[in-house]
């Protein structure tokens, strides 16, 4: 059975019992399939094993913590481009940096409310399945990179990068239109959308992210660069 024939996939990795199973039911209520657990361990055995369409992961587990089975997720598994909710119960801006840095494409600090949580979900389901709207865009080509919006692929001197999805939204955005300057707040609306809470240090993350792979010393980068004061663009190449 192919993805599209069959309800959305979610892995649950969340050590409080209540939240788990709170979080569980109302996936069910949107028809989606949980897969609920408490250990980090256990979440990265299923992620490198099984597929699944979206991962919601607290960062503070037992054991191996959130940070640690993100990275190794987006490093190491079947699901490396699959989008990231990072649950935290700290309200510190470092900590969710340190999420988004690890590979999540969002965050969510507990306690939530179950509106925004859904919201954010359906967000994330969204550009899970942006591929099938990104078909009639064209594919991109930009010195030595080539980014395909159809296939959702990016090409960097021949080989292929794996991205995340807002990873590869912020390249394609940039990348077809080199030279362009774009403010953080410009960026923080076209890739993440009206429906997120994300600040635009968050923007900075995904860009340091960007950078260490494409950039042979993201120091100092040739193809993603700063305009200091105002934003990012794409070398004119």
């Amino acid at each position: 059975m192919s993805a599209s024939d069959r309800d959305p996939r979610v892995l649950v990795v969340e050590d409080d019992e209540h939240i788990r199973d709170l979080v569980a039911l109302h996936l069910s209520v949107e028809k989606l399939t949980a897969v609920a657990i408490g250990d980090g361990a256990e979440a990265l055995r299923l992620a490198r094993t099984e597929p699944f369409d979206l991962v919601i992961l607290d960062l503070m587990l037992p054991g191996l913590d959130g940070v640690t089975v993100c990275r190794a997720i987006r490093r190491d598994s079947i699901n490396a481009d699959v989008p990231i909710l990072m649950l935290t119960a700290r309200r510190d801006e470092t900590d969710k940096v340190l999420g988004l840095d690890s590979g999540a494409d969002d965050y969510l600090t507990k306690p939530f409310g179950i509106r925004e949580f859904v919201a954010r979900v359906r967000a994330l389901l969204r550009r899970r399945t942006a591929p099938a709207a990104a078909a009639h865009e064209q594919t991109v080509t930009a010195g030595p990179l080539t980014v395909d919006p159809a296939r959702r692929l990016a090409r960097l001197d021949g080989r292929d990068i794996e991205l995340t999805a807002h990873e590869f939204d912020l390249l394609y955005l940039l990348a077809s239109n080199r030279g362009i300057v774009f403010s953080r707040e410009a960026l923080l609306k076209r890739v993440w959308g009206d429906d997120t809470y994300i600040t635009e240090r968050s923007v900075d993350t995904l860009m340091k992210r960007l950078r260490r792979k494409l950039e042979p010393d993201p120091a100092e980068p040739r193809l993603l660069l700063t305009v200091w004061g105002t934003g990012y663009k794409f070398a004119d190449v």
